[in-house]
């Protein structure tokens, strides 16, 4: 992976974006789950109009201060359309006051700015704001949507797919949705990391493991659906090590509800329409 990032011209954390957004794609290199970027992926970027900086300019990452900038609005505003979940975090870290700070595709807050001009000035349409009653900070379940989508993408298989989904669930809640001890050792043994970020500070590394875990019950409840019905699609295709592939299966939550959207949220597609807003971003790159 790092020969990879190399002949693409990307720094560790680009890269790791761009494996995450599927810009570089990355095939299985073996059964313990490691992955490579086949040489025509690499070719192909390389050949590509306005390599590197084309790429580079894809993963560009901002914080609340140039991602404000970039959209003209004052960073309050920036924040609260962020918290709404009008556009969905691509990555975070916890700084040395155990603050979570998140980063944004600027690809993403361009396609936003010019799609919805009106909510950058004047007052916060009623939607925003009974979305932000509803949940005062969408950012973290944003990412995990986000995150889980791009792992079970990847996944190669169902158990993978169904591991992804599991990543979010906490013990008690795999356990009622598993309750086979052995299915449940294999999708923890699969299981994916959302995040590579580590603290060697007790307090970071809480701040670090509560953000990776489903938090609202409808959110909760929307993964273990999920779950769910990704399992017998497993199960169908084999057993997992140490069962018999007759366990007794979890019933269906008897609510199924997906997670509720802001409705200016931005499409998950990671090709930005042409627009002025877009334009003046490359040309700051």
């Amino acid at each position: 992976m790092a020969r990879a990032a190399r002949e693409l011209g990307l720094k560790p954390r680009e890269f790791e974006l761009a494996v995450q957004l599927g810009e570089v794609r990355t095939v299985a290199a073996g059964p313990d789950g490691r992955r490579r970027v086949p040489a025509e992926e690499i070719d192909r970027h390389r050949s590509s109009e306005g390599f590197p900086e084309a790429l580079r300019s894809r993963l560009w990452a901002v914080g609340t201060a140039e991602g404000a900038e970039l959209m003209g609005v004052g960073a309050a505003r920036f924040t609260r359309l962020a918290r709404a979940g009008c556009f969905t975090p691509v990555r975070f870290y916890v700084n040395r006051y155990r603050a979570v700070v998140w980063h944004y595709l600027a690809a993403d807050l361009a396609e936003f700015a010019d799609r919805e001009p009106g909510l950058l000035t004047g007052r916060i349409p009623a939607l925003l704001r009974t979305a932000l009653d509803e949940h005062s900070d969408r950012r973290a379940r944003g990412w995990r949507a986000r995150r889980v989508d791009q792992l079970t993408a990847q996944a190669s298989d169902a158990w993978q797919r169904a591991a992804a989904t599991a990543a979010v669930l906490d013990a008690p809640e795999l356990a009622q949705v598993v309750p086979d001890p052995g299915e449940r050792a294999y999708l923890i043994a699969l299981r994916p990391e959302l995040t590579r970020i580590r603290s060697e500070v007790p307090a970071a590394r809480e701040v670090i493991e509560s953000l990776v875990l489903a938090e609202d019950p409808d959110e909760i409840d929307w993964y273990r659906h999920c779950l769910t019905t990704t399992l017998p699609q497993a199960r169908a295709t084999r057993p997992a090590p140490g069962t018999d592939g007759n366990r007794k299966t979890a019933q269906a939550p008897a609510a199924e509800p997906e997670p509720r959207q802001c409705d200016a949220e931005p499409p998950a597609a990671r090709s930005v329409r042409p627009g002025r807003l877009w334009s003046w971003l490359r040309g700051r790159r």
